[in-house]
Parts: structure tokens; sequence; C-alpha cells
């Protein structure tokens, strides 16, 4: 029995459609990251897996239940955490766990033992009685996952939970649902941070609706065809940065392209030597501070510009016919 199943799930509003074709399993207790830009579909997936949305086509079962004949029960057993915060910033943190506990239906000493458990899960015990709407963008983010998993669910769906939050918030958001998990939680996480999914069992990739690959993050990595160089700027890096990506991104048949990560760039190259020798005969001259290059396996980014890449390359053709 799968946690979650999708099979040919379609997906449109109007004449928009937004998720096409998808089929996906997911295993009890895995950690599945969903993937993609703005506009893949991942917030509607979500939301049909949570039988918050009715699909237009094909079959979504949560556990042995039917998201559309079962929704009730669908609801009882999981965990939402949507992108936007939706408790109540009037009421307290203790006020907002007690309302989920009313919605719920769980009172007396089981009450009190969830709530303690929960508060002192989620670091906020501290500051129960401050009011959500005074709480910073992490805290609202641990309140939201403490109300969500107040029903003990064996499934938890997060919406892009860390979206907006400063490094430090995200990793302490991260290491909390490292806990969750650590309980059995099958953990569904929608992002478009390509380090969290490395945090991940497998990684499914979204894009206009369409799921392009499924796999573990070094499955993925394992796919791209290319070799990755890494130029490493000199300090200060950013007074190197531009000039040196103008240069590299001189048309050279070693090359197939180049991105920026922090303070070094990704060459992507079909040959490790031709590319090697491309970039010594480029970076000569007044870049030749930058002489830094090391192959490096490639990063999650990497892989999604590619496949999407490949996406876009079928429409042009298309188009071009």
């Amino acid at each position: 029995m799968y946690s979650v199943e999708l099979e040919q799930v379609e997906k449109s509003f109007g004449t928009l459609r937004v998720v096409r074709e998808l089929s996906l399993r997911v295993e009890p207790g895995e950690r599945l990251a969903v993937l993609g830009p703005d506009g893949a579909g991942k917030t509607t997936t979500l939301r049909l897996i949570a039988s918050l949305l009715r699909p237009d086509r094909g079959r979504i079962r949560v556990h042995t239940w039917d998201t559309v004949r079962d929704a009730p029960l669908v609801r009882r057993h999981i965990g939402y955490v949507p992108q936007r915060f939706s408790l109540y910033p009037d009421l307290t943190v203790r006020e907002n766990l007690s309302f989920y506990a009313d919605l719920f239906g769980v009172t007396g000493a089981e009450r009190d033992r969830r709530l303690r458990d929960l508060l002192a899960f989620s670091r906020l015990a501290a500051f129960q009685d401050r009011r959500a709407g005074a709480l910073s963008g992490g805290m609202q983010r641990k309140l939201a996952l403490a109300c969500a998993l107040l029903p003990t669910p064996g499934l938890l769906l997060l919406d892009e939970p860390t979206n907006g939050l400063d490094p430090v918030s995200r990793q302490d958001f991260w290491d909390l649902l490292d806990d969750v998990h650590a309980r059995g939680v099958t953990l569904l996480v929608s992002t478009t941070y390509m380090d969290e999914p490395e945090r991940c069992d497998r990684v499914a990739f979204l894009y206009e609706g369409r799921l392009l690959a499924l796999d573990t993050p070094e499955g993925l990595k394992d796919r791209y065809p290319f070799w990755v160089l890494a130029v490493y700027t000199p300090p200060p890096a950013f007074a190197y940065l531009h000039r040196v990506q103008s240069v590299i991104q001189t048309s050279h048949p070693a090359i197939v392209g180049v991105q920026a990560f922090g303070d070094r760039l990704h060459v992507v190259v079909r040959d490790v030597a031709a590319g090697r020798e491309a970039l010594t005969r480029l970076l000569t001259g007044p870049t030749s501070a930058a002489v830094g290059v090391e192959v490096v396996r490639p990063s999650l980014e990497d892989v999604f510009l590619y496949l999407t890449e490949q996406v876009r390359g079928a429409h042009r053709e298309r188009a071009g016919h």
C-alpha cells in the first residue's frame, strides 16, 4: 500500500491546464520533494492530494482512501501546511492550537498532552501567549506545522513552507521536519529552493504541470549528460564574476552553457579536456586571475535547467514547424 498514489491525474482552471497526466507513487515513510518553478503545478498537486480540489480526470488515493469519494477521511488523516500563513493572527499561539484541537475533536487529558508536546516540539512554549500575528515569519511557519501535526497524521503535505525565510530559519524548520520524519510520518514538500531536495529521499521535477523526472537526488545527477567545470573567482569575487561570465559565454563548441553559483561559475561542457582547453584560451589577459577551475558534480539546479531547456527546445522546434 502506498501513502499516496496518483494515476493519470489532470486538472484545469478554465482553459489553463495546470496538472497534466500526472502519475506518482509515494512510499510510506518517504520524504518526497516536489520541485519546480512558479506555475509548475506544485500547489495544485498538493491541494488535489489533500482533497481540497477534485481532479478533472484520473484518480488519487491517500492510503486506501479515494480523495473524492472518501474526502472527509482523507482530511482527518493528513496534515496540510499551505503556502500562505492561514492561522488566526489575533489568537495566541496556544489559542490557535486549541482551536485546531476543537476542530479535530481532541479533548481532555489527550488534548493537554498534545498541546504540551507540540509547544515543546515547535520550540514555541516560551511564546504560547503571544499573538500569532506578532510572531516572526519563521515562528509562524513553526506554528502552522504544529497545528498540522495536532491530529497526528501519517502524511504531511507542505507547500513551499520555507519560502521567504532567512537561511537560519530555513535550517531550523528543516530540522523540525527531520524530527517529524523520524516519527514515521510521510512528507511531501514542495519547494523552489534547489538545496532543500537534497534532504529528501526522492525528487519529483514538475514543469508546466508535467512530471519531468522522478528519482533520488544522486540518481538525477547521474542522468546529467554533460560535465560541469567550476570556475572560482578571487576575492573580491563579484568584481570579476560578471566579466568572466561574459567572456565564457563567447561561442565555443566545447561549452554548452554557463551559470553563476554564488562566488563561482558552473561551466557546462561536453568534454572535460576540451572544456579546460577552451577555458584556458578564453580566460587569458585581464580575466586570467579567475583561473581556479575544477570538475564538480552537477547540482540539482544544473539538472533542472537542463530538463527545462529540453522542454523549451521541443516547444521552439514545434513552433518552427
